[in-house]
């Protein structure tokens, strides 16, 4: 669906801004000058954008490991780890100018939050007609969950648990639902995502009442006592998709007792790279394609719990990434 956009170049170029991490937990609008497109390229007028709460999370708290510096560079940021830093992956918007087939047309694109922005064409994907803008911000999380399926070799008929009612893990949860067959269960310390798990189409339960008979398991929860109930609910010679990233902190793993015995099988998900079982016929593009295509059921809008505007976007970090906060996936409103 092509939206008329009527904004001169000479609008476009002026006033822009764009969000820099500038220090432990610090972060501020800076303006930004937005070249002309060139061939190939396009200038897109943002009008939402997602925020992660677990690596852009440590990206503003400066828990980002020297090691892993290059690794997590986001595409298009600008700056280098720690600080100052201009980092984000999660923007939707309009095409105001480049190839005339592309004008007006709404898309998702892996860049920074900033008001507007000049990208080659071929890194956007046109978001379908079906599909909310506003959900459409989400599209990097649904691919990280795609890829963690995947990853994880689930299919019909398995019993699946997810250790941690956080978007990613809920997202995770919708797609495994959808499995013809599976027995679907989501473990939480917070008893108040119980309506929200029973949404999507799964089962809501506390730790202590999961049994020790999963085919997969999922941990998704970030915290140490949730990889250990991760671990704990795959049955024999079962596999524990780990999907929590904790940047520079270490964490207790118990790998003794019966692990070894059980033969459990403990894996990393990360999105970076396409699942090995897809990665000969999927590319990045694709994936993304498809992660927009999966977004296209009004329950997920559920799971949208807040939403900040972007010039209040700096004084609103704080909140947005307190531990203690229940909110789950957080847009941005340009």
């Amino acid at each position: 669906m092509a939206v008329e956009t009527k904004n001169s170049f000479g609008d476009a170029h002026r006033g822009n801004r764009a969000l820099w991490y500038t220090g432990k937990a610090r972060a501020e609008l800076r303006p930004v000058v937005v070249p002309e497109p060139g061939p190939g390229e396009a200038l897109v007028l943002t009008l939402w954008s997602g925020i992660s709460r677990g690596t852009e999370r440590l990206v503003y708290e400066g828990r980002v490991p020297m090691s892993e510096y290059e690794r997590m560079k986001a595409p298009f940021q600008e700056g280098e780890f720690p600080y100052p830093v201009k980092y984000g992956y999660c923007s939707v918007g309009i095409v105001e100018q480049g190839p005339k087939e592309w004008l007006g047309v709404p898309v998702f694109a892996l860049h920074p939050h900033q008001t507007r922005f000049v990208m080659p064409v071929e890194r956007l994907v046109a978001i379908p007609d079906t599909l909310p803008l506003r959900r459409a911000a989400l599209a990097a999380n649904m691919e990280t969950a795609l890829n963690a399926l995947w990853d994880s070799g689930a299919g019909p008929g398995d019993k699946i648990v997810i250790v941690g009612a956080g978007l990613v893990g809920l997202l995770v949860a919708f797609l495994a639902v959808r499995l013809p067959g599976a027995e679907v269960v989501v473990v939480d310390v917070e008893p108040a995502r119980s309506a929200l798990v029973t949404a999507l189409g799964a089962e809501f339960r506390t730790p202590g009442a999961i049994a020790g008979d999963a085919d997969v398991v999922f941990h998704a929860s970030a915290s140490a006592d949730g990889l250990t109930s991760a671990l704990g609910a795959a049955g024999l010679e079962g596999t524990i998709v780990e999907l929590s990233w904790y940047g520079d902190r270490q964490v207790m793993v118990p790998l003794g007792g019966a692990f070894h015995s059980r033969r459990l099988r403990l894996i990393s998900s990360q999105v970076g790279q396409v699942a090995p079982t897809r990665r000969p016929r999927w590319t990045y593009a694709r994936r993304l394609r498809k992660a927009l295509d999966l977004l296209q059921d009004d329950v997920i809008d559920k799971l949208i719990t807040g939403e900040v505007a972007f010039e209040t976007l700096p004084q609103s970090m704080a909140e947005i990434f307190n531990p203690a906060a229940s909110a789950l996936a957080t847009v941005v409103r340009y």
